[in-house]
């Protein structure tokens, strides 16, 4: 009797011992905590910028990465003015590769591939545009060392997202299949961004 008692009383401590601030759970390098930021209610989204070739991606990609944050916690806002944060894309790059050869010196397999400029800022008051895509606070209130010049807010430097996808054209797939693929995994990967850094 003794012995259940004193293993009833090491699993509780143990379990209060995994306990975290706000009544979330956190064992073994798990957490019940939610993998995105709670104090983050809304995103403002424009269309993205493009400046390569390709036609009328931007509008595919716009649509692909609301479509993915309708799976965040994150509500999209049609006007910046009531948004919380603005997600800025870019499309600044693409390329187009053949893998492999037929015997008859066509595509068998081709790569496509964008370069998505991606930077997620803070606009809720008192937070001076932070970059939550990369998260280097700048405090224009902290005094500068003797000598030192005044602080400036660091430029902007944009995430990176790079989507890749295979297309065989011999299985029927095109260059618009694969496209489509891009886009899609661009909007995951994006979405995927904006989780809670731990």
């Amino acid at each position: 009797m003794k012995t259940r008692f004193l293993a009833l009383i090491a699993l509780m401590l143990g379990c209060l011992s995994g306990c975290t601030n706000g009544g979330h759970f956190s064992l073994f390098g798990y957490t019940t905590e939610p993998a995105f930021d709670t104090s983050i209610h809304s995103v403002y989204v424009p269309i993205p910028k493009n400046v390569t070739y390709l036609k009328d991606i931007e509008f595919e990609l716009h649509k692909a990465v609301v479509r993915e944050l309708g799976t965040s916690p994150y509500r999209v806002v049609s006007d910046r003015g009531r948004a919380d944060t603005e997600l800025q894309l870019a499309i600044v790059a693409n390329r187009k590769s053949t893998v492999l050869l037929n015997q008859l010196g066509e595509t068998r397999d081709a790569e496509l591939g964008v370069v998505i400029d991606v930077v997620w800022r803070d606009l809720r008051p008192g937070r001076g545009g932070d970059i939550l895509s990369n998260p280097k606070r700048f405090d224009p209130n902290i005094a500068p060392l003797p000598g030192d010049p005044p602080p400036v807010a660091p430029n902007v430097i944009p995430l990176k997202v790079t989507p890749t996808a295979m297309w065989i054209p011999e299985l029927g797939s095109s260059n618009m299949t694969a496209e489509r693929q891009v886009v899609s995994k661009a909007a995951r990967q994006i979405v995927n961004m904006m989780e809670v850094w731990r």
